[in-house]
């Protein structure tokens, strides 16, 4: 048992480790893309929210895929390989001057985020006990929040000298990445049996109750995907320079790190995990709508705070409520398709709102696509609530064994 524990205790530090490293090197380059093709090259935000919801669409569209080959195979050769397909594809933005070469940088650097995201989704699930998930997704947010105000700032600055050295950045860390893990991550197993990759995508897809709340949370997502699309777009038209994207990070940051712990602690001692989800979902969706009407950077920063505010309390909760519903049997199946909401959403979220965003600059209706998301994010939450409400889910009991 002593093994046992110290083998769990080491492997959770590597994870927070092996985190910040991906957060990092994420958010040095795609905060930016909008601003660099949008702003500075005077690209439609269509065309590049097509190649955004490329990159989420692929990357967690397929990512059930690259879990059950994960639970095959083990984590390590899927997590090295993905890696170094994302800084292949960074090194191809690098050098994109046409929408194709943007597209085909992100489908690429999305191939690479289908191998690692799962398995290193399902190595929390193996690692963590189910008592502690909660706390220890709090962590992970945490870090998310550190690591994309220090990408952010890095890749921002960079910006002012050469979008390429952004995304050299970029690929230099996930390379870094895949180094640390092949040196360090041992040959771990994600699930307690070896099955057959067909069989793994088998127990999912008859999950009715799992395939059900993974796809309503395709509205979630749409929402959740903005902070990298039409949010920046706006900071930057009412500051007048990217280099005021960095701040919105850095309110995330300053958010997460102050309260995201504290909202868990006392919030997993008093409510259910789906209604803390709702009520986060509730508060996003309530901050969103007047965006669009907004004529003053501390006013669009006051509303960032609430949406922020509103993602503290639910991801979290999605998070934990996500692994809880996992089978052990086949945890890289369930973590690869948990990402099937996001990859919808994604895809939705960008593409439709970079069509949204256009059309409501052309038509003199700048408050149009934010509408859109409030009835977006309105209509999801009367589904979640609906869902729980048949069937509520007690997470404690149905981890079948860690």
């Amino acid at each position: 048992m002593a093994s046992v524990s110290q083998a769990r205790s080491l492997g959770k530090y590597f994870l927070l480790v092996d985190n910040m490293l991906v957060v990092l090197g994420f958010f040095v380059v795609f905060p930016l893309i909008s601003i660099r093709f949008v702003d500075q090259l005077g690209w439609a935000a269509l065309m590049v929210g097509i190649a955004l919801g490329l990159r989420q669409f692929i990357q967690q569209g397929l990512g059930i895929f690259g879990g059950a080959i994960a639970d095959r195979f083990g984590a390590k050769p899927m997590i090295v390989t993905g890696m170094l397909m994302r800084a292949a594809g960074f090194a191809t933005m690098a050098i994109a001057v046409d929408p194709w070469m943007l597209w085909f940088s992100c489908i690429l650097s999305a191939l690479g985020g289908t191998l690692f995201d799962p398995p290193r989704s399902a190595l929390v699930v193996k690692l963590v006990p189910a008592a502690q998930r909660g706390r220890f997704f709090s962590l992970l947010m945490m870090q998310d929040s550190a690591g994309a105000v220090i990408g952010a700032l890095l890749g921002s600055w960079l910006l002012q000298y050469d979008f390429r050295l952004v995304c050299a950045l970029g690929a230099a860390v996930f390379v870094l990445c895949a180094l640390f893990n092949a040196i360090y991550l041992p040959a771990w197993k994600l699930s307690t049996v070896k099955i057959p990759v067909r069989e793994g995508l088998g127990r999912v897809m008859r999950d009715r109750r799992f395939v059900t709340y993974v796809l309503t949370l395709t509205g979630y997502y749409m929402l959740a995907v903005q902070v990298m699309l039409m949010l920046p777009i706006m900071v930057n038209d009412l500051a007048g320079t990217p280099a005021a994207v960095k701040w919105m990070y850095a309110i995330e940051a300053t958010l997460s790190l102050t309260l995201l712990y504290p909202i868990a602690r006392l919030t997993e001692k008093h409510f259910r995990l789906e209604h803390r989800l709702m009520a986060g979902l509730l508060l996003m969706t309530l901050s969103l709508l007047p965006v669009g009407l907004t004529t003053s950077l501390q006013q669009l920063f006051m509303l960032i705070c609430l949406f922020y505010l509103g993602a503290i309390i639910a991801e979290p909760a999605r998070e934990t409520l996500s692994a809880a519903l996992a089978d052990s049997r086949a945890r890289g199946s369930y973590m690869g398709f948990s990402r099937l909401g996001l990859a919808f959403g994604g895809a939705l979220g960008y593409t439709g709102g970079g069509w949204f965003y256009d059309a409501g600059k052309a038509s003199g209706q700048p408050e149009l696509p934010w509408l859109m998301l409030g009835v977006i994010g309105m209509v999801t939450f009367l589904a979640l609530w609906w869902q729980f409400s048949h069937k509520r889910p007690e997470p404690t009991m149905l981890e079948p064994g860690t």
